[in-house]
């Protein structure tokens, strides 16, 4: 069965609908409690780091942790009072996760641009699971 709609079609729709931040806008709001950053990516990529503060979120997970009718509902996503910026590896996955977040309601979820990738190349803040279980972001 062909492919009628690739990946990249899905990301630009995707991209065309949901708030996008620069790496540099979300720096700027890092110390904001109204932010909430979110890892989607797998837990195998944890390894290279993390955005200081993010909360891990799989990406297959997602759509049941934000759902207050799933059995896996995570109460952190019920806090209307807080934007959560979703990244991955790229910025592909998290623009589809956000267009997805916002077709179930929510309103108040964005991406960052480029991903973690970006994020380590404009020398935004990281840390390791071992630095954050110790402590030391």
């Amino acid at each position: 069965m062909p492919i009628t709609k690739g990946f990249q079609a899905l990301v630009d729709e995707a991209m065309a609908e949901v708030k996008t931040y620069s790496v540099s806008e979300v720096k700027a709001r890092l110390a904001d409690p109204a932010v909430q950053i979110v890892d989607i990516r797998d837990p195998r990529e944890l390894s290279a780091g993390t955005v200081a503060g993010a909360f891990h979120a799989p990406r297959g997970m997602l759509e049941f942790w934000v759902d207050p009718a799933s059995p896996y509902f995570k109460p952190l996503f019920a806090d209307e009072g807080k934007e959560f910026i979703l990244f991955c590896g790229a910025g592909w996955r998290s623009a589809l996760a956000s267009k997805t977040l916002q077709d179930m309601g929510m309103r108040n979820v964005a991406h960052i641009d480029g991903g973690y990738a970006e994020w380590v190349k404009q020398g935004g803040p990281t840390e390791t699971r071992e630095e954050r279980k110790a402590g030391k972001s």
